[in-house]
């Protein structure tokens, strides 16, 4: 039996911020600099394009600073406009990773997602929160409260989930229950200084193989995109990826700034779930248990 071809060009901007300094960062540089390499992956063909975490600014959560929260800003607003406007001229999908100010008090780490036709589909907001040495994330933003969402973008079902998310099997599995053919991941992870020499290699190593593993037991592609460069104590390793659903690894960028433009074929979806059909052997009864934080 013949098959359409149903076939999309992701682009994953892996960038390095042009002023890691806190103190002489413009969050309008950071954004013209990646609106320029949105340009670059549609003009190469890419038709839905996702950003980095917080592209915008300096990874500001090295440290416990109130300031910092003047980097927020309201969604919609400046920055989405910008971005709608340039997804409708060039008729792409753009997925943006900002801090979102929702009011006094109350900020998120939030992706926005933008059709083809310059709207703003919705909003997701990271559920999972890290705190750790270099990611003082719970200081700064308070935990998703919109679940796990997908998005009929022109281009394909899409579902996206922030950095931390990455870690958690249930996250990746509500996206694919929910129907996501590409699950998108826009991050911020590196080496710490204290750490790298003894566990710098196993650290990729476990982000790489975790997200693999979202690919196979989910059937869908996987696509992470991290930020590059050296920011306080932190050095980001980039070699952003893509998985298709077999957990193929079909692109891994460097550790230098890279537009990564690779065409996937969404029927291959549909074959693998034939072949390991996880979602049909659930035992959906069985699992009550996952509810609780432990079991005794």
């Amino acid at each position: 039996m013949q098959q359409l071809n149903q076939k999309v060009t992701v682009g994953l901007i892996q960038r390095a911020i042009d002023t890691p300094d806190l103190a002489h960062t413009s969050r309008n540089q950071n954004l013209q600099a990646t609106i320029r390499d949105i340009r670059e992956a549609a003009e190469r063909g890419a038709r839905i394009i996702c950003t980095q975490e917080l592209f915008l600014a300096p990874y500001f959560c090295l440290e416990e600073r109130t300031e910092c929260f003047d980097l927020a800003e309201p969604i919609p607003g400046d920055t989405t406009a910008q971005l709608c406007r340039l997804a409708s001229e060039l008729q792409v999908v753009i997925i943006a990773s900002l801090f979102e100010k929702r009011m006094a008090g109350v900020y998120h780490n939030t992706a926005a997602v933008i059709d083809a036709d310059g709207t703003l589909l919705g909003i997701y907001r990271k559920m999972h929160i890290p705190d750790d040495p270099g990611y003082y994330e719970k200081f700064y933003f308070t935990p998703g409260d919109l679940g796990y969402r997908v998005w009929d973008t022109r281009y394909g079902r899409i579902a996206v989930l922030i950095c931390w998310d990455q870690w958690f099997p249930e996250a990746a599995r509500a996206a694919a229950l929910r129907g996501a053919q590409i699950l998108f991941y826009p991050t911020a992870i590196g080496w710490h200084d204290q750490e790298r020499d003894a566990l710098g290699e196993a650290q990729f190593d476990a982000w790489h193989a975790v997200q693999r593993g979202h690919a196979v037991a989910n059937g869908m592609y996987v696509c992470a995109v991290n930020r590059v460069g050296r920011e306080g104590e932190l050095t980001f390793w980039g070699r952003s990826f893509i998985f298709d659903p077999f957990g193929r690894e079909l692109y891994r960028a460097g550790e230098a700034p890279e537009i990564i433009v690779h065409e996937l074929d969404l029927h291959a979806i549909e074959e693998t779930r034939r072949i390991w059909p996880f979602l049909r052997d659930r035992r959906i009864d069985s699992y009550a248990e996952l509810q609780q934080r432990a079991i005794d």
